[in-house]
């Protein structure tokens, strides 16, 4: 018998042992994995009509009333010392103004674009927030619309800056054309330079908040489904790792609190370093 042949049969010898395997585990109990409703949930109000809202839009209007309301009572009446909600507000403008607005932009530039590179901020940082609120959790900026409607807002706030004092001509001009290159080389450039600017831009910002924000739901929808499944479904030995699996998803919840106010930092900083080199786009 030859080698190819003794492997072959050593193969067909082994699948019946891992069929045994998988139909243990499946008999063990019953996981469910996460299906596409988690992603794209059904409309529950309005249905059927141009005013239809799902659980996402839901959580959406939700977190813009709670932002509105706490910013109108912390500064409804503002005191010259501050205590309070009205302190915790301004520590989290002054924030924004302070390590975002002018350390990238400048004081004037940075007070001027404040209100945008603001609201972009605590957008994003508020709707991440849902993604571990039990009950909700999910945030909305892991489906593209509020992701796309932010990067649009940053993106034309970008082409607004630069046609207001360039024109329209001279700002594209001014971002596609380098100085100092040889004539030869701006056919290679300015298309690699348009493409990346006018283009990739806010494609690159939609995508980089969305992808993060899924990744996360779907690690804590798997560790949490896990957790349940071994606790409460699985049979057996397996109920053993219904612990490590809790563990680990409490762990990642708190990375996940990291990346949520790690990626409004990173969205809100990107529009103020996009506008600023908007103002300067002739000196780059």
């Amino acid at each position: 018998m030859s080698d190819r042949t003794r492997r072959r049969h050593r193969g067909n010898r082994a699948r019946p042992r891992e069929r045994t395997l998988i139909t243990f585990l499946a008999e063990s109990g019953e996981f469910h994995a996460p299906t596409l409703d988690d992603f794209f949930p059904e409309q529950v109000l309005f249905a059927g009509t141009p005013f239809a809202l799902d659980r996402l839009m839901l959580i959406r209007l939700g977190v813009v009333l709670v932002v509105s309301l706490f910013f109108f009572f912390a500064m409804r009446s503002p005191k010259l010392i501050p205590r309070g909600i009205q302190n915790v507000a301004e520590s989290m403008l002054d924030f924004v103004r302070v390590q975002i607005a002018e350390e990238i932009l400048g004081k004037d530039n940075g007070r001027k674009y404040l209100p945008i590179i603001a609201s972009i901020f605590f957008a994003t940082i508020f709707l991440n927030l849902t993604s571990i609120i039990p009950f909700l959790n999910i945030s909305s900026n892991a489906r593209i619309g509020m992701p796309m409607v932010m990067a649009a807002v940053a993106y034309i706030t970008y082409l607004w800056v630069g046609f207001r004092k360039y024109g329209f001509f001279g700002f594209i001009k001014a971002s596609t054309v380098l100085p100092g290159v040889p004539l030869p080389i701006h056919f290679l450039l300015i298309p690699i330079e348009f493409i990346s600017t006018f283009i990739l831009r806010p494609f690159t910002l939609t995508v980089r908040l969305m992808a993060n924000m899924l990744a996360g739901h779907i690690m804590l929808v798997l560790f949490f489904a896990a957790t349940q499944f071994f606790f409460f479904e699985a049979k057996n030995w397996m109920a053993v790792f219904g612990l490590p699996a809790l563990v680990v998803g409490v762990a990642f919840t708190f990375f996940e609190l990291l990346v949520i106010a790690l990626q409004a930092y990173i969205f809100s900083l990107l529009t103020a370093v996009y506008i600023d080199q908007s103002i300067h786009a002739d000196s780059h």
